[in-house]
């Protein structure tokens, strides 16, 4: 299992036992077949369309593995196993759909209902003498997850893993990351991930803005509205369910593709390679839109020195530039 995924290997924590049996639930095992990339890897966009798989399932085990390693604690180190679980087909594209374009958390309602339901989920809780609500919100652990841009297990994990599935930094340098990492008090007297050196902590969080610019470009938000048409118009045509939603992704894309009514929109997704700006909407283009953007960043706290934007003033320029970024114009795909 460690070998399906190289960060993994990285984390220097075997699988605690009380996990193994958590591994195979039918809701986790489903995130195999979900990917980080919101569907955009599906696309013949050349950066995303290099990428190697990069599963929901393998975010989610390493967020455990990273929360267990600074922890120890079975409670946290589920919730970040489960902080997932809830996951639609193509990820943020459904908050999209819901209209959730800056927070990007509509989809995680269902997690507590998921486990809850799951019979297998809650005999193995009850062994462990856990309930459902200790292990349903990630967001009431600080170490596990915590408000941006402050650093967090789920942060991590994705930044350590895209910085390398992007080709930005090797596997020798994101291991130099990881290594750097304690748990102290920060600024608030809370518990965080921070780092112990300042220059490693300035070279991760350059690598992780050029993920951010990533995940705001056109390419990658013109994607995901495109796809939130393709979904929508797949529901009204009842080609597929809001349910269906929830399937794995081979299996919502097989019900796309062999349907007359949205086979051919869905093939013209899978060859999306071009990307313009325009300021105006374009009425002959397909795919034209205006979107609203989250643009995240993470802000590490230094040990005994503090927040790495308040003393680097090159990395304050770099937010600032980032931020300030303008993303108010039309993305037109073909």
């Amino acid at each position: 299992m460690r070998e399906n995924h190289p960060v993994t290997k990285l984390l220097k924590e075997e699988i605690p036992s009380f996990l193994t049996d958590l591994l195979t639930v039918p809701p986790l095992e489903r995130l195999k077949d979900v990917g980080m990339n919101c569907g955009v890897e599906y696309t013949s966009f050349p950066f995303f369309k290099k990428l190697k798989p990069y599963s929901r399932y393998y975010h989610s085990l390493n967020v455990a593995l990273i929360i267990y390693h600074f922890t120890h604690d079975e409670k946290q180190t589920i919730v970040g196993l489960f902080h997932d679980i809830a996951t639609p087909c193509f990820a943020h594209v459904v908050d999209f759909m819901n209209k959730d374009y800056l927070k990007q958390e509509s989809t995680e309602k269902d997690t507590e209902e998921i486990i809850r339901s799951s019979e297998q989920i809650q005999n193995i809780l009850t062994k462990l003498a856990l309930k459902t609500k200790d292990v349903s919100n990630y967001h009431l652990y600080p170490i596990a997850d915590n408000d941006s841009p402050r650093l967090s297990s789920d942060r991590l994990e994705y930044t350590l893993s895209n910085i390398y599935n992007y080709g930005f930094a090797t596997l020798a340098q994101v291991g130099s990351f990881y290594d750097d990492l304690p748990v102290a008090k920060n600024e608030f007297g809370n518990d965080e991930l921070c780092f112990r050196n300042l220059d490693t902590a300035l070279s991760f969080s350059l690598f992780s803005l050029k993920c951010s610019r990533v995940y705001i470009s056109d390419e990658d938000r013109g994607s995901m509205q495109a796809l939130v048409l393709i979904l929508r118009k797949a529901i009204d045509l009842k080609v597929i369910s809001y349910q269906d939603l929830y399937l794995k992704e081979k299996e919502l894309i097989s019900k796309l593709r062999e349907n007359d009514l949205t086979k051919k929109d869905f093939t013209d997704y899978l060859n999306l390679k071009t990307v313009k700006r325009s300021r105006s909407y374009l009425p002959l283009e397909k795919y034209c839109f205006n979107i609203k953007t989250k643009k995240r960043y993470i802000d590490p706290y230094v040990f005994k020195k503090g927040r790495l934007s308040s003393i680097s003033l090159d990395y304050k320029k770099e937010v600032s530039s980032f931020l300030n970024e303008d993303t108010d114009y039309y993305v037109c795909l073909s």
